[in-house]
Protein backbone atom coordinates (compact mmCIF):
# COMPACT_ATOMS: atom_id res chain seq x y z
CA UNK A 1 0.00 0.00 0.00
CA UNK A 2 2.99 2.25 0.60
CA UNK A 3 3.92 2.24 -3.05
CA UNK A 4 0.35 3.01 -4.13
CA UNK A 5 0.13 5.93 -1.69
CA UNK A 6 3.42 7.28 -3.07
CA UNK A 7 2.11 7.25 -6.65
CA UNK A 8 -1.04 9.13 -5.66
CA UNK A 9 0.94 11.86 -3.91
CA UNK A 10 3.27 12.15 -6.88
CA UNK A 11 0.33 12.56 -9.30
CA UNK A 12 -1.22 15.29 -7.16
CA UNK A 13 2.09 17.15 -7.05
CA UNK A 14 2.42 17.06 -10.82
CA UNK A 15 -1.13 18.45 -11.24
CA UNK A 16 -0.38 21.36 -8.92
CA UNK A 17 2.89 22.08 -10.74
CA UNK A 18 1.16 22.26 -14.16
CA UNK A 19 -1.59 24.55 -12.83
CA UNK A 20 0.96 26.94 -11.34
CA UNK A 21 2.88 27.11 -14.61
CA UNK A 22 -0.27 27.93 -16.55
CA UNK A 23 -1.20 30.68 -14.10
CA UNK A 24 2.28 32.21 -14.26
CA UNK A 25 2.19 32.06 -18.03
CA UNK A 26 -1.00 34.07 -18.11
CA UNK A 27 0.43 36.67 -15.76
CA UNK A 28 3.70 37.15 -17.65
CA UNK A 29 2.66 36.40 -21.25
CA UNK A 30 -0.14 37.71 -23.48
CA UNK A 31 -2.91 39.14 -21.29
CA UNK A 32 -6.45 37.93 -21.53
CA UNK A 33 -8.56 39.94 -24.01
CA UNK A 34 -10.30 43.01 -22.58
CA UNK A 35 -12.92 45.48 -24.05
CA UNK A 36 -10.91 48.15 -25.91
CA UNK A 37 -12.05 51.79 -25.61
CA UNK A 38 -13.69 53.14 -28.78
CA UNK A 39 -11.63 55.82 -30.56
CA UNK A 40 -12.96 59.37 -30.35
CA UNK A 41 -14.32 60.21 -33.83
CA UNK A 42 -12.70 63.06 -35.72
CA UNK A 43 -15.47 65.22 -37.14
CA UNK A 44 -14.71 68.00 -39.59
CA UNK A 45 -16.97 71.05 -40.01
CA UNK A 46 -19.25 69.19 -42.38
CA UNK A 47 -19.13 65.66 -41.01
CA UNK A 48 -22.33 64.11 -39.73
CA UNK A 49 -21.83 63.60 -36.00
CA UNK A 50 -24.22 60.67 -36.07
CA UNK A 51 -22.22 58.67 -38.63
CA UNK A 52 -18.47 58.70 -38.20
CA UNK A 53 -16.65 59.85 -41.34
CA UNK A 54 -19.85 60.59 -43.28
CA UNK A 55 -20.11 64.09 -44.71
CA UNK A 56 -23.30 66.06 -44.33
CA UNK A 57 -25.22 66.10 -47.60
CA UNK A 58 -27.53 69.01 -48.40
CA UNK A 59 -30.27 68.85 -51.00
CA UNK A 60 -30.88 72.19 -52.75
CA UNK A 61 -34.20 72.35 -54.61
CA UNK A 62 -34.37 75.47 -56.79
CA UNK A 63 -37.29 76.96 -58.66
CA UNK A 64 -35.35 78.23 -61.68
CA UNK A 65 -31.98 79.29 -63.05
CA UNK A 66 -33.43 81.45 -65.82
CA UNK A 67 -32.64 84.68 -64.01
CA UNK A 68 -29.10 85.86 -63.41
CA UNK A 69 -29.47 86.20 -59.66
CA UNK A 70 -30.43 82.54 -59.14
CA UNK A 71 -27.33 81.39 -60.97
CA UNK A 72 -25.34 83.45 -58.48
CA UNK A 73 -27.25 81.91 -55.57
CA UNK A 74 -26.52 78.41 -56.84
CA UNK A 75 -22.81 78.99 -57.30
CA UNK A 76 -22.30 80.87 -54.03
CA UNK A 77 -24.33 78.38 -51.99
CA UNK A 78 -22.34 75.48 -53.41
CA UNK A 79 -19.09 77.31 -52.74
CA UNK A 80 -20.09 77.92 -49.13
CA UNK A 81 -21.26 74.34 -48.54
CA UNK A 82 -18.02 72.87 -49.87
CA UNK A 83 -15.97 75.29 -47.77
CA UNK A 84 -17.80 73.95 -44.71
CA UNK A 85 -16.76 70.41 -45.58
CA UNK A 86 -20.24 69.28 -46.61
CA UNK A 87 -21.73 68.15 -49.91
CA UNK A 88 -24.66 69.48 -51.93
CA UNK A 89 -26.91 68.06 -54.63
CA UNK A 90 -28.66 70.78 -56.65
CA UNK A 91 -31.79 70.39 -58.76
CA UNK A 92 -33.80 73.12 -60.52
CA UNK A 93 -37.40 72.78 -61.63
CA UNK A 94 -37.62 75.44 -64.36
CA UNK A 95 -40.75 76.92 -62.81
CA UNK A 96 -42.67 73.64 -62.77
CA UNK A 97 -44.43 72.76 -59.48
CA UNK A 98 -44.82 69.04 -60.20
CA UNK A 99 -41.20 68.81 -61.27
CA UNK A 100 -39.97 70.56 -58.15
CA UNK A 101 -41.94 68.18 -55.93
CA UNK A 102 -40.61 65.17 -57.87
CA UNK A 103 -37.04 66.44 -57.62
CA UNK A 104 -37.45 67.01 -53.89
CA UNK A 105 -38.65 63.42 -53.55
CA UNK A 106 -35.50 62.31 -55.35
CA UNK A 107 -33.30 64.28 -52.96
CA UNK A 108 -35.18 62.86 -49.97
CA UNK A 109 -34.72 59.38 -51.42
CA UNK A 110 -30.98 59.98 -51.68
CA UNK A 111 -30.91 60.42 -47.91
CA UNK A 112 -29.89 64.07 -47.72
CA UNK A 113 -29.39 65.35 -44.17
CA UNK A 114 -31.32 68.56 -44.78
CA UNK A 115 -33.37 70.00 -47.62
CA UNK A 116 -33.01 73.63 -48.72
CA UNK A 117 -35.86 74.86 -50.95
CA UNK A 118 -36.36 77.91 -53.16
CA UNK A 119 -40.08 77.41 -53.87
CA UNK A 120 -41.68 78.17 -57.20
CA UNK A 121 -45.15 78.11 -55.69
CA UNK A 122 -45.27 79.10 -52.03
CA UNK A 123 -48.39 76.97 -51.42
CA UNK A 124 -47.64 73.90 -53.54
CA UNK A 125 -44.24 73.30 -51.98
CA UNK A 126 -45.87 72.65 -48.59
CA UNK A 127 -46.09 69.09 -49.92
CA UNK A 128 -42.30 68.94 -50.02
CA UNK A 129 -42.09 69.86 -46.34
CA UNK A 130 -44.49 67.07 -45.36
CA UNK A 131 -42.55 64.50 -47.37
CA UNK A 132 -39.22 65.63 -45.93
CA UNK A 133 -40.48 65.59 -42.35
CA UNK A 134 -41.92 62.10 -42.87
CA UNK A 135 -38.37 61.01 -43.68
CA UNK A 136 -36.96 62.82 -40.64
CA UNK A 137 -35.38 65.59 -42.76
CA UNK A 138 -35.59 69.27 -41.78
CA UNK A 139 -36.41 71.96 -44.34
CA UNK A 140 -34.84 75.40 -44.75
CA UNK A 141 -36.84 77.83 -46.91
CA UNK A 142 -34.31 79.85 -48.92
CA UNK A 143 -35.12 83.48 -49.79
CA UNK A 144 -38.77 82.67 -50.56
CA UNK A 145 -41.14 81.59 -47.81
CA UNK A 146 -42.99 78.30 -48.10
CA UNK A 147 -46.58 78.93 -47.02
CA UNK A 148 -48.83 76.84 -44.74
CA UNK A 149 -46.16 74.34 -43.74
CA UNK A 150 -44.14 73.48 -40.63
CA UNK A 151 -40.83 74.63 -42.10
CA UNK A 152 -37.91 74.61 -39.72
CA UNK A 153 -36.14 77.82 -40.79
CA UNK A 154 -36.53 80.72 -43.21
CA UNK A 155 -33.45 82.61 -44.41
CA UNK A 156 -33.98 85.66 -46.60
CA UNK A 157 -33.84 89.41 -46.79
CA UNK A 158 -36.38 91.74 -45.25
CA UNK A 159 -38.54 91.78 -48.38
CA UNK A 160 -41.10 94.19 -46.99
CA UNK A 161 -38.19 96.60 -46.50
CA UNK A 162 -37.26 96.06 -50.17
CA UNK A 163 -40.63 97.46 -51.25
CA UNK A 164 -40.34 100.36 -48.83
CA UNK A 165 -36.93 101.30 -50.25
CA UNK A 166 -38.34 101.22 -53.78
CA UNK A 167 -41.33 103.40 -52.94
CA UNK A 168 -39.34 105.89 -50.86
CA UNK A 169 -36.88 106.41 -53.71
CA UNK A 170 -39.60 107.02 -56.28
CA UNK A 171 -41.92 109.16 -54.13
CA UNK A 172 -38.97 111.40 -53.31
CA UNK A 173 -38.69 112.11 -57.04
CA UNK A 174 -42.40 112.00 -57.83
CA UNK A 175 -44.46 113.03 -54.77
CA UNK A 176 -47.57 113.49 -56.93
CA UNK A 177 -48.82 111.78 -60.07
CA UNK A 178 -49.94 108.58 -61.78
CA UNK A 179 -48.14 105.41 -60.67
CA UNK A 180 -47.88 102.02 -62.35
CA UNK A 181 -47.14 98.99 -60.19
CA UNK A 182 -46.03 95.78 -61.91
CA UNK A 183 -45.42 93.14 -59.28
CA UNK A 184 -43.76 89.76 -59.41
CA UNK A 185 -45.36 86.34 -59.55
CA UNK A 186 -48.50 86.04 -57.48
CA UNK A 187 -47.41 82.53 -56.44
CA UNK A 188 -44.22 83.94 -54.86
CA UNK A 189 -44.72 85.05 -51.27
CA UNK A 190 -41.79 87.46 -51.61
CA UNK A 191 -43.69 89.33 -54.31
CA UNK A 192 -46.50 89.89 -51.81
CA UNK A 193 -44.07 91.09 -49.14
CA UNK A 194 -42.42 93.52 -51.55
CA UNK A 195 -45.80 94.85 -52.62
CA UNK A 196 -46.85 95.28 -49.02
CA UNK A 197 -43.71 97.34 -48.41
CA UNK A 198 -44.38 99.48 -51.48
CA UNK A 199 -47.93 100.26 -50.39
CA UNK A 200 -46.84 100.93 -46.81
CA UNK A 201 -45.24 104.03 -48.31
CA UNK A 202 -47.74 104.78 -51.09
CA UNK A 203 -50.99 104.37 -49.16
CA UNK A 204 -50.85 107.64 -47.19
CA UNK A 205 -50.15 109.50 -50.45
CA UNK A 206 -52.99 107.62 -52.15
CA UNK A 207 -55.31 108.51 -49.29
CA UNK A 208 -54.53 112.24 -49.47
CA UNK A 209 -54.93 112.27 -53.25
CA UNK A 210 -51.29 112.97 -54.12
CA UNK A 211 -50.81 109.67 -55.93
CA UNK A 212 -53.11 107.54 -58.04
CA UNK A 213 -52.15 103.96 -58.89
CA UNK A 214 -53.54 103.70 -62.42
CA UNK A 215 -52.31 100.17 -63.11
CA UNK A 216 -51.52 97.26 -60.77
CA UNK A 217 -50.79 93.73 -62.02
CA UNK A 218 -48.83 90.62 -61.05
CA UNK A 219 -46.33 89.12 -63.52
CA UNK A 220 -47.01 85.43 -64.12
CA UNK A 221 -43.91 83.34 -63.37
CA UNK A 222 -41.80 86.53 -63.25
CA UNK A 223 -41.46 86.29 -67.04
CA UNK A 224 -40.36 89.56 -68.72
CA UNK A 225 -42.61 88.89 -71.70
CA UNK A 226 -45.59 89.10 -69.33
CA UNK A 227 -44.41 92.28 -67.64
CA UNK A 228 -43.74 93.84 -71.03
CA UNK A 229 -47.36 93.19 -72.02
CA UNK A 230 -48.51 94.76 -68.74
CA UNK A 231 -46.45 97.90 -69.25
CA UNK A 232 -47.74 98.31 -72.78
CA UNK A 233 -51.29 97.93 -71.48
CA UNK A 234 -50.64 100.51 -68.76
CA UNK A 235 -49.32 103.06 -71.27
CA UNK A 236 -52.17 102.42 -73.70
CA UNK A 237 -54.83 102.71 -70.97
CA UNK A 238 -53.44 106.06 -69.84
CA UNK A 239 -52.57 107.62 -73.22
CA UNK A 240 -48.88 107.31 -72.27
CA UNK A 241 -49.44 109.76 -69.43
CA UNK A 242 -47.88 108.13 -66.39
CA UNK A 243 -45.38 109.57 -63.94
CA UNK A 244 -43.64 106.65 -62.23
CA UNK A 245 -43.18 102.87 -62.35
CA UNK A 246 -42.37 100.50 -59.50
CA UNK A 247 -41.49 97.01 -60.73
CA UNK A 248 -41.16 93.67 -58.93
CA UNK A 249 -37.52 93.11 -59.91
CA UNK A 250 -34.90 94.27 -62.40
CA UNK A 251 -36.10 91.96 -65.18
CA UNK A 252 -39.60 93.39 -64.76
CA UNK A 253 -38.14 96.90 -64.65
CA UNK A 254 -36.28 96.13 -67.88
CA UNK A 255 -39.59 95.32 -69.57
CA UNK A 256 -41.01 98.61 -68.30
CA UNK A 257 -38.05 100.51 -69.72
CA UNK A 258 -38.44 98.68 -73.05
CA UNK A 259 -42.10 99.67 -73.30
CA UNK A 260 -41.29 103.25 -72.32
CA UNK A 261 -38.57 103.37 -74.98
CA UNK A 262 -41.14 102.45 -77.60
CA UNK A 263 -42.75 105.82 -76.85
CA UNK A 264 -39.48 107.72 -76.32
CA UNK A 265 -40.16 107.92 -72.60
CA UNK A 266 -37.25 105.84 -71.30
CA UNK A 267 -35.14 107.89 -68.93
CA UNK A 268 -37.91 110.45 -68.53
CA UNK A 269 -40.10 108.42 -66.17
CA UNK A 270 -38.58 107.03 -62.93
CA UNK A 271 -38.49 103.22 -62.72
CA UNK A 272 -37.60 101.16 -59.64
CA UNK A 273 -36.48 97.53 -59.60
CA UNK A 274 -34.66 95.13 -57.31
CA UNK A 275 -31.98 92.39 -57.31
CA UNK A 276 -29.12 94.55 -58.70
CA UNK A 277 -28.89 92.46 -61.87
CA UNK A 278 -26.16 93.53 -64.28
CA UNK A 279 -28.66 94.77 -66.87
CA UNK A 280 -30.41 96.79 -64.19
CA UNK A 281 -27.12 98.29 -63.00
CA UNK A 282 -26.25 99.19 -66.58
CA UNK A 283 -29.60 100.92 -67.03
CA UNK A 284 -29.01 102.89 -63.83
CA UNK A 285 -25.68 104.33 -64.95
CA UNK A 286 -27.23 105.08 -68.35
CA UNK A 287 -30.09 106.96 -66.69
CA UNK A 288 -32.78 104.56 -67.95
CA UNK A 289 -33.64 103.02 -64.55
CA UNK A 290 -33.77 105.06 -61.36
CA UNK A 291 -32.79 102.54 -58.71
CA UNK A 292 -32.55 98.92 -57.68
CA UNK A 293 -32.46 97.19 -54.33
CA UNK A 294 -29.26 95.29 -53.71
CA UNK A 295 -29.60 92.14 -51.67
CA UNK A 296 -26.04 90.89 -51.06
CA UNK A 297 -26.56 87.35 -52.34
CA UNK A 298 -23.18 86.16 -51.12
CA UNK A 299 -24.20 87.02 -47.56
CA UNK A 300 -27.49 85.17 -48.04
CA UNK A 301 -25.95 82.07 -49.62
CA UNK A 302 -23.16 81.83 -47.05
CA UNK A 303 -25.54 82.34 -44.12
CA UNK A 304 -27.98 79.75 -45.46
CA UNK A 305 -25.17 77.22 -45.98
CA UNK A 306 -23.82 77.83 -42.49
CA UNK A 307 -27.24 77.41 -40.89
CA UNK A 308 -28.08 74.33 -42.99
CA UNK A 309 -24.96 72.58 -41.72
CA UNK A 310 -25.76 73.59 -38.14
CA UNK A 311 -29.30 72.25 -38.50
CA UNK A 312 -27.99 68.97 -39.88
CA UNK A 313 -25.79 68.69 -36.78
CA UNK A 314 -28.69 69.47 -34.49
CA UNK A 315 -27.13 72.75 -33.36
CA UNK A 316 -28.94 75.97 -32.45
CA UNK A 317 -29.13 78.35 -35.44
CA UNK A 318 -29.90 81.46 -33.40
CA UNK A 319 -32.91 82.66 -35.43
CA UNK A 320 -33.87 86.06 -34.00
CA UNK A 321 -37.09 86.74 -35.95
CA UNK A 322 -40.44 85.07 -36.58
CA UNK A 323 -42.40 85.23 -39.84
CA UNK A 324 -45.93 83.90 -40.09
CA UNK A 325 -46.43 81.61 -43.09
CA UNK A 326 -50.13 81.04 -42.59
CA UNK A 327 -49.64 78.03 -40.33
CA UNK A 328 -46.83 78.74 -37.88
CA UNK A 329 -44.50 81.48 -36.74
CA UNK A 330 -41.40 80.38 -38.65
CA UNK A 331 -37.98 80.92 -37.04
CA UNK A 332 -36.29 83.33 -39.43
CA UNK A 333 -33.01 85.06 -40.21
CA UNK A 334 -33.59 88.21 -42.30
CA UNK A 335 -30.72 90.20 -43.80
CA UNK A 336 -30.96 93.94 -44.59
CA UNK A 337 -31.36 95.13 -48.24
CA UNK A 338 -29.65 98.23 -49.67
CA UNK A 339 -31.11 100.89 -51.98
CA UNK A 340 -28.78 101.55 -54.94
CA UNK A 341 -28.85 104.43 -57.41
CA UNK A 342 -26.41 106.17 -59.71
CA UNK A 343 -24.77 107.99 -56.81
CA UNK A 344 -23.84 104.99 -54.67
CA UNK A 345 -23.53 102.16 -57.18
CA UNK A 346 -19.71 102.20 -57.03
CA UNK A 347 -19.70 102.01 -53.23
CA UNK A 348 -22.17 99.13 -53.07
CA UNK A 349 -22.50 96.47 -55.74
CA UNK A 350 -19.19 97.31 -57.43
CA UNK A 351 -17.19 97.65 -54.21
CA UNK A 352 -18.60 94.29 -53.06
CA UNK A 353 -17.47 92.65 -56.29
CA UNK A 354 -21.06 91.76 -57.14
CA UNK A 355 -20.46 93.22 -60.61
CA UNK A 356 -17.23 94.46 -62.17
CA UNK A 357 -17.05 98.19 -62.82
CA UNK A 358 -16.12 97.68 -66.46
CA UNK A 359 -19.24 95.55 -66.93
CA UNK A 360 -21.57 98.03 -65.24
CA UNK A 361 -20.20 100.98 -67.22
CA UNK A 362 -19.72 99.03 -70.44
CA UNK A 363 -22.17 101.21 -72.39
CA UNK A 364 -21.14 104.56 -70.94
CA UNK A 365 -17.40 104.25 -70.28
CA UNK A 366 -15.72 103.45 -66.96
CA UNK A 367 -16.34 106.76 -65.21
CA UNK A 368 -19.45 108.17 -63.68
Amino acid sequence: MGKQRYLIVLALALICLVSACEENGNKRGTPKPTMAAKPTPTVDSGANPGVEGKKIKIGFSMDTLQEERWQKDRDLFKEAVLALGAEVEIMEANGDDARQISQAETLIGQGVDILVVVPHNAEATATIVKKAHSAGIKVLSYDRLIKNADIDLYVSFDNEKVGELQAKAITKLVPKGKYVYIGGAETDNNAHLVKRGVFNVLQPLIDNGSITVVYDQWTKDWKPVNSLAHMRDALNANDNEIDAVIAGNDATAGSAVQALAEHELAGKIPVAGQDAELAGAQRIVQGMQTMTVYKPIKALAYKAAELAVKMAKGENVGADRKVNNGKIEVPSVLLPPIAVNKLNIDETIIADGFHAKEDVYRNVGTGK
